[in-house]
């Protein structure tokens, strides 16, 4: 429109009182242009890239003739923003290039990685133009983690470490104190497999609780044995066989002992290891027969056809189970027992001369080996090469069973000392006067082919599983003997064992 005013008029008309309020009013206010600048402003396509940065940077400087145009004002203030950012970054640039730089120092120094991650710390102390200089966070972060992650990771195995330890070697004490504790008892009254248990003469509590867990009736020694405890009064137990069954819970294990009908009469069932006073007993409590005569039948040694140095029928019946038909004399069911030691013998070679010998040590390996069958034949070399050196035996075995305690090789220092006792093998030489148990057939093997070796001592020192150290010198036969009585005392379970 014709009369509207220029903004020229407009500028050139405000008063001049008061500092200017904006970049335009400075503007507007006592700055004027040279000709050169007022034409390199109306041409800024002319300008030399130098003149443009610096025209960027620095404003014209002022002139009185003439006011800003508002493009003009607006390039000042541009110029002035860029220059208060660009100063505001240096520090920020200087500081990021710092952090980086000690990073890269620290990692050099602790992981020894410097050289690995060189193209990343390269451009690490490199500030960019497109973030205002700032490092990238992320990188930092992650390095960070790692350092701190590390440790914690270490720290994390190392205690995984110890608890594992624990658990193998203290599980059930853990379990006792947090309230972990597994079963040890079955419930109810058994599987339905039959199991034939035998109670000897003279067992007591902790014997029948371990022959029962061994027969897989019971699930835990403690189950039977503390129920035991637990009564009002002893039970009574008689020698003999019984049908149970596997997996019994402790409770019917017990009812099932106790009741006569359990007893077995048409089977005669003697173990491996079984002594003839206690096979004598199982033959009168499973057929009916009286003690007294079944003792006195085992008496005339005359009658079984025994070798001349025999001393009893020890070690002369076969431990096998027999079916009986209820009709049997004493003399017709250890006649059988005898006949069918003899087959076993022929069978193997055993010349009737050797029988005896043979026999006697049959019987020593079998009542000191454990359930291993190689330690039987390791065992049996041990005794053949104490006898060649002229070495006393020295079995613990031979002296208990000379003093009459069948269920313990447990002996003291005055029965070991006693040469009256004629199965004393610490005070007498060579074998002892004859077999000390009823060896089974792996144990009269082993008397005839003993295994190869130097050994001269040995000492299960774990009677349950019946882990046994061989050695050489008297030293370490020592060390592993200590073994043994430290397990032996460890529990009740243990010690029923020894």
């Amino acid at each position: 429109m014709a009369d509207e005013p220029s903004w020229d008029d407009i500028f050139s008309d405000q008063p001049g009182a008061g500092a200017p309020k904006s970049a335009r009013d400075a503007a507007a206010h006592g700055t004027e242009r040279s000709p050169e600048e007022s034409a390199a402003a109306a041409n800024p396509e002319s300008a030399t890239p130098g003149a443009a940065t610096n025209a960027r940077v620095t404003p014209a400087a002022p002139s009185s003739d003439q006011p800003m145009t508002r493009r003009e004002a607006r390039a000042a203030q541009e110029a002035r923003e860029a220059q208060q950012n660009q100063a505001s970054q240096l520090p920020a640039v200087t500081q990021a290039a710092r952090e980086a730089e000690a990073l890269v120092t620290f990692e050099e120094l602790t992981a020894g990685t410097a050289s690995a991650d060189s193209g990343d710390q390269a451009a690490a102390p490199t500030a960019s133009v497109g973030d205002g200089g700032r490092q990238d966070p992320p990188r930092k972060k992650r390095r960070l983690g790692l350092i701190i992650g590390l440790p914690l990771l270490i720290i994390a195995l190392l205690g995984a470490g110890v608890a594992a330890y624990g658990w193998v070697n203290y599980e059930d004490k853990i379990r006792e104190i947090m309230g972990w504790e597994l079963p040890n008892d079955f419930e109810g009254s058994g599987n339905g497999e039959e199991v034939i248990v035998t109670v000897n003469s003279g067992d007591i509590g902790s014997d029948i609780a371990r022959t029962l867990n061994v027969a897989g009736v019971t699930m835990s020694f403690d189950a039977f044995y503390d129920l035991l405890l637990a009564q009002e009064s002893d039970p009574a137990f008689f020698p003999g066989n019984y049908a149970l069954q596997k997996e019994m819970s402790a409770q019917s294990a017990l009812e099932a002992l106790l009741d006569p009908e359990n007893k077995v009469t048409d089977r005669l069932l003697i173990t491996e290891g079984t002594t003839l006073p206690n096979t004598l007993e199982i033959i009168s409590e499973t057929t009916g027969i009286p003690l007294a005569e079944v003792q006195a039948a085992s008496e005339d040694l005359e009658h079984f056809g025994l070798p001349a140095e025999a001393i009893s029928l020890e070690g002369y019946l076969f431990p096998a189970t027999y079916e009986l038909d209820g009709g049997q004399d004493p003399y017709a069911v250890l006649d059988l027992m005898v006949n069918t030691m003899y087959e076993k013998l022929d069978a193997a070679g055993v010349a009737v001369e050797d029988r005896y010998r043979i026999l006697t040590m049959a019987a020593l390996v079998q009542r000191e080996a454990g359930p291993n069958t190689d330690d039987f034949y390791k065992i049996s070399r041990v005794f053949y090469n104490r006898l060649d050196q002229d070495m006393l035996l020295q079995s613990d075995a031979t002296v208990a069973y000379g003093t009459g305690n069948l269920h313990t090789v447990w002996t003291t220092d005055a029965e070991r000392a006693d040469a009256g006792n004629p199965y004393n093998t610490y005070a007498n030489p060579g074998l002892p006067v004859g077999p000390i148990g009823l060896p089974g057939e792996l144990a009269i093997d082993a008397a005839i082919n003993p295994a190869a070796g130097d050994w001269l001592f040995f000492v299960p020192i774990n009677l349950a599983t019946g882990e046994t150290v061989f050695t050489t010198n008297v030293d370490d036969h020592e060390a592993a003997a200590q073994r043994l009585r430290d397990w032996c005392a460890e529990s009740d379970e243990n010690g029923s064992y020894c």
